[in-house]
Parts: structure tokens; C-alpha cells; sequence
């Protein structure tokens, strides 16, 4: 028989990428006693990875429990970024209700409705939080009439829109349910929280069924599934199977060795957990998402949607370029093998695939951003490698035509730069869906476009909006291939020969285009060391000595005067790079590179930029 469990609520907290979401579970741990009043807190504490801290961006969902009022509240920070959104559906199962975060100036985004949309069709309850309302731009009302727009949209039903609204600063730890008064502290969220999301139900008389949501991951005790108990109890030394809704010949006995439960950031061992206990199982060793830990007795899997498709791949290899070894503590292939099929435990969404060669693997991932955090965090560990430009996934229907992935693409740009912007995308077989004024003199335009009519765009999208523009993407499913387009109109500046970048030969070489080395920089053959202003590629000796004579020249005393090198970031390099090009990634450095080194090899294999 059902029963309710009322000492538990179960919420995760979504929203699209920095309104807020991280910075509110922090004021929430703060305010409920997790921390002693001396103790030092990072800010974001949530956010553990180096990557998510740098760039303010959560790409794992992270668990967390809160008491107040004898209740425990298990809390779970979701990613906001759509290239982590598999994430957010699998949490989403392990929950009772959510709480959406939308910012009061942005107001209502293209994530927020893409979280918001799983949160309905799973129909679970909806607090709203309107965030960061000290904001000097904010406008509250406005955006409630947003959020209840959304809603509409969505075709949320009666109960789902009498939701309630609550009026939040995470930054000053405030919140309130009037506008008119302002909040002293969280007091207002903690009692919505406990009045409007249910207590988990389940019958504790059953056998046991707990689904695992996640996957955490741990050197000492590997990996560490993350599940909610719905029905019947979990011990330690229990005989439990595993079954998968989307596996029915799997069926699989073990032994539950550990079982942790959440206390404000730690998990904390316990004998056993009953129904609406989020619990943390290791000593599995190939406990995988989806799967079911059920009683001998009665195995029955709990249905669980499958893990979205990767639709982007990059080919991860050796590096053999002439500066290979030099500055990297992993090198080999054996080292690349390992580390990639490691990132199996924790990142459902990432596929590994061998290839011909040994020394290379396709990786394949949801975006551009999935991978890079990647390459970032791999680098960071002493990991050298080479990747090459990444690629769409095609699938074929049943008629064999190609289909490729289809995005959504939102652009929030000054009406004076929307121009720019339609010409770039609709040359990139984007078409334009919708064109609204938005608030402070801005447009909002919705694109239907080809996921590879993105790769490279966002850098070229910052220049010409002046860094002003707000571009958001959702995945849209598959879609007719668009045809063939080319990537990137300027060509590569191409060191000529091995050897160490002169002044001289640099000065000479910025008259062909822009320069991403300075003097005293090793180069070699093949290397690309800049960027020209036409389509085609120039090579040029940027080791080469200036010509001693006897005669002086009236101008042999003034300084050769170079611009400064342009410095790419790792996606500016990755959006960079063409086809026949890698980028060489080392802990110190990023080079791009010609796949083939030697010009006359490059010239007959007759890769043409026209």
C-alpha cells in the first residue's frame, strides 16, 4: 500500500545557463546551518570542477540536502547549458517537484522553456523564482507575465499554472512572496518549498525498486550510482538485481556493499534508506543510468527515457607533430585510450570509438561545449594530444535520404546589428522563423538552422555584435540535409620551414595577415602561424634572418614595429580550424597545424579552400 513520506522533499532546482541557479543552492546550504558562522565558504560552492568555477557554467547535476524544520530537502543543482541537457531529464526522475529560476531583466530563455518543458510532461509541480530582483534593470512583473505565457505555451495544466511565485536575490541571500516588501532571508522559499512540492510516495511494504539517475565517480571506490528509492527499503548486504526498461535480457545479481544518503555537501554512510531517500550505491562496478536495483523476488524496471544521441564528433589522436612530447605527461596512445573510456563512468552523453588506426578515437558528443570541457580538463591533467575539426552526425530515414541535426538557434542582438546577423546565418542555410522587439532597443531572432552552420559561428557572432548579442541554441531533432556550405572564408598563414620566429621575418609576414605568434616562438613546417585576409593559403619563412651588408640604410635604426598576436582561446581555436587542419593541444600550449606537414604532399592531395 502507498504511503506518503512526509520528513522528505525531493526538488531540483532548473534553470537556463546563469540565472542564478548555483549562487540560490548556496544561500539555501547558508541559511539552513550547513556551515558554521566561522567557516570560510567559496562562493559557488556547488560548482567543485575548475572549468565550471572559470567559465560560471554547472555541467554535472549535483546533489546536496538541507534540514529545516525536521523535513530533509534534497536539493539538486542542474546544468543550464544546452549541450548538458541530458543531465537535467535524467534528474528529473528522481524528483517530486522543481523550482524554475528565471532572471528578472533576461526573463524567460530558451532553456528555461526546454527545462521547463521536461519538468510539465513529467507533471511535476512548479515553484517559480523570479532572481536577482535588485537588479537596477529588473522588471519583476514583466517577466511573470512571461514565465505564465510559457506556461500556456507549454500547455501546462490548472494546477501546474496556479503555481506559486516566489521573489528572490540569491546574491544578497533574500526572498519574498510580495514585491512590495522586501525579503530579510530564504525563510519565504524554505516554507514554499515544504508547502507546495509533495512528499515522495511509495509502498514500503514492496520489494525493493531504487533507479539510478546518475553517475558520480570516485579513484578509491569507482563508480557510485545515484538513484531515489521508490518503493520497498535498501541495506547494505542485500541481494539486489539489476534490470533496464530498454535492456530486457539484462538481469543481474549483486550485493549492495555501501550506501551513502546526502547531508549538506557530503554523503554520509547509513545501514539502510527507505521510500523518497535519494541514496549513493558503490561497490557496483558496471552500474550504468537506467538501470533498475530491484529485490530478488519481484524484479520490475522503472521505465526511464533513453539518453539523448550525440549529434557532433572530433577525432582525438596522437600527437606526431615535430614538437610532439615536449610539454605533455601523457602522451602515448595507451595513456589517450585510457583517459577517454575513464570519461565513460561519469558522462553518459560521450561515445568512444576505436578507429583504423590505433592512435587515433572519434569521440562523440551533444556540442561544441560538451567536448571542449573535455579537451580543457584533459589538458589541465598533462594530457597531450591532437584533435581535428568537429563534424556533424548523420543518420539516413528509410527512404536513404541524409538527414542532419537541426537546432533552434535564439539571437537577442541591438536592432543595428540584426542585419549582419541574418545575412551570416541565412549564408549558414539558416532560415529565419521569427523577428520580435524585445526591451532596451534589442531584437529577438529565431533561426531554424543546421547544427554544423554553428561550428565556428560564435566568435564571428561576438565580433559582429561587438560582444553585445546573446545567441542561445536548442537541439530540434533531424531534419533534410541543407546542402553543402563552407566553413570559413579566410585562409592560413603557413610556416614555411622549422626553426624559431624571428622579428624580421614576423614584420614581413603581418603585411599578409593577422599573426597568432610572437618572436622566440618554435615553429615547424606545416604549422599554421596566422590568419591571411583572402581564401587561400600562404606560406611564408618566419625564421628568416634579415640579409647583413655593408651598406647602412637611413631607416636600419628604427625598430621594426610588430601588432600584437592574436591570442585564441581553446573554442576560439577549435571554431578556427578547417577541415584539413588539427589543433595541437599540449598543458602550455595551442597550435593549429596542417594534417599534412609537407607543402608538396598538401598541394597533391588537392585540398582546395575554393
Amino acid at each position: 500500500m502507498k504511503t506518503t513520506r512526509d520528513d522528505i522533499r525531493n526538488v531540483a532546482i532548473i534553470a537556463h545557463v546563469d540565472h542564478g541557479k548555483t549562487t540560490l543552492v548556496d544561500e539555501l546550504l547558508k541559511q539552513s546551518g550547513v556551515f558554521r558562522d566561522n567557516q570560510e565558504v567559496a562562493e559557488r560552492v556547488m560548482d567543485s570542477n575548475d572549468i565550471e568555477r572559470e567559465r560560471g557554467i554547472t555541467i554535472l547535476s549535483k546533489n546536496t540536502a538541507i534540514t529545516y524544520k525536521d523535513t530533509k530537502i534534497n536539493i539538486i543543482d542542474t546544468p543550464g547549458h544546452a549541450d548538458f541537457g541530458g543531465e537535467v531529464e535524467r534528474v528529473l526522475k528522481m524528483v517530486n517537484g522543481v523550482i524554475l529560476v528565471v532572471d528578472a531583466f533576461e526573463g524567460t530563455m530558451p532553456q528555461t522553456k526546454f527545462v521547463l518543458k521536461k519538468a510539465l510532461e513529467l507533471e511535476l509541480p512548479v515553484i517559480v523564482c523570479i532572481n536577482k530582483i535588485d537588479r537596477p534593470e529588473a522588471r519583476p512583473t514583466e517577466v511573470i507575465d512571461e514565465v505564465l505565457e510559457l506556461f500556456i505555451d507549454l500547455e501546462a495544466n490548472d494546477e501546474q499554472l496556479d503555481c506559486p511565485f516566489v521573489f528572490a536575490s540569491a546574491k544578497a541571500g533574500t526572498a519574498t512572496l510580495d514585491l512590495d516588501t522586501p525579503g530579510t532571508n530564504m525563510i519565504p522559499l524554505f516554507d514554499t518549498i515544504l508547502d507546495y512540492i509533495p512528499a515522495p510516495t511509495g509502498d514500503p511494504e514492496a520489494g525493493t525498486q531504487v533507479l539510478i539517475s546518475t553517475i558520480d565517480y570516485n579513484e578509491y571506490v569507482g563508480r557510485i550510482g545515484v538513484g531515489k528509492v521508490d518503493n520497498g527499503s535498501i541495506k547494505v548486504n542485500q541481494d539486489v538485481v539489476i534490470v533496464n526498461h530498454h535492456e530486457k535480457d539484462l538481469c543481474k545479481k549483486v550485493k549492495i556493499s555501501k550506501l551513502y544518503e546526502f547531508d549538506g555537501l557530503n554523503k554520509v554512510e547509513v545501514t539502510e534508506a527507505g521510500i523518497g531517500s535519494i541514496v549513493a550505491i558503490s561497490g557496483i562496478a558496471d552500474i550504468k543510468i537506467g538501470d533498475t536495483l530491484c529485490s530478488v523476488e519481484s524484479p520490475e524496471p522503472i521505465p526511464f527515457q533513453k539518453i539523448s544521441e550525440p549529434t557532433i564528433a572530433m577525432t582525438f589522436m596522437v600527437n606526431d607533430s615535430p614538437l610532439a612530447g615536449l610539454e605533455g605527461k601523457y602522451v602515448t596512445s595507451r595513456h589517450l585510450r585510457e583517459r577517454l573510456f575513464k570519461e565513460l563512468n561519469t558522462d553518459v552523453s560521450l561515445r568512444v570509438e576505436e578507429t583504423d588506426s590505433t592512435d587515433a578515437f572519434k569521440v562523440s558528443g551533444r556540442g561544441e561545449l560538451h567536448l571542449s570541457v573535455l579537451i580543457e580538463n584533459m589538458r589541465r591533467e598533462g594530457y597531450e594530444f591532437a584533435v581535428s575539426k568537429a563534424e556533424v552526425l548523420y543518420k539516413y530515414n528509410e527512404r536513404n535520404q541524409k538527414l542532419e541535426p537541426m537546432e533552434i538557434a535564439y539571437v537577442d542582438v541591438p536592432e543595428e546589428f540584426s542585419g549582419s546577423v541574418i545575412q551570416k546565418l541565412s549564408s549558414r542555410k539558416g532560415e529565419l522563423q521569427g523577428m520580435t522587439s524585445i526591451s532596451g532597443g534589442y531584437t529577438r531572432l529565431e533561426f531554424e538552422i543546421p547544427s554544423r552552420g554553428l561550428i565556428g559561428y560564435r566568435g564571428e557572432f561576438m565580433t559582429d555584435t561587438k560582444g553585445n548579442g546573446i545567441l542561445n541554441t536548442t537541439f530540434d531533432g533531424y531534419g533534410p540535409y541543407k546542402g553543402d556550405m563552407m566553413y570559413r572564408k579566410q585562409g592560413s598563414l603557413i610556416a614555411f620551414e622549422a626553426g624559431e620566429a624571428i622579428t624580421y621575418g614576423l614584420f614581413n609576414a603581418q603585411e599578409r595577415g593577422t599573426l597568432f605568434i610572437e618572436p622566440g616562438e618554435k615553429v615547424y613546417a606545416g604549422m599554421v602561424i596566422g590568419q591571411t585576409g583572402k581564401a587561400e593559403d600562404i606560406e611564408i619563412n618566419v625564421c628568416k634572418k634579415k640579409q647583413l651588408t655593408n651598406t647602412r640604410s637611413s631607416s636600419a635604426d628604427e625598430a621594426l614595429r610588430l601588432t600584437p598576436k592574436k591570442v585564441l582561446s581553446l573554442e576560439q581555436a577549435l571554431e578556427f580550424i578547417d577541415t584539413d587542419e588539427l589543433l595541437e593541444v599540449t598543458p602550455d600550449n595551442l597550435r593549429i597545424r596542417k594534417k599534412i606537414l609537407d607543402s608538396l604532399l598538401r598541394k597533391r592531395s588537392g585540398f582546395n579552400r575554393n
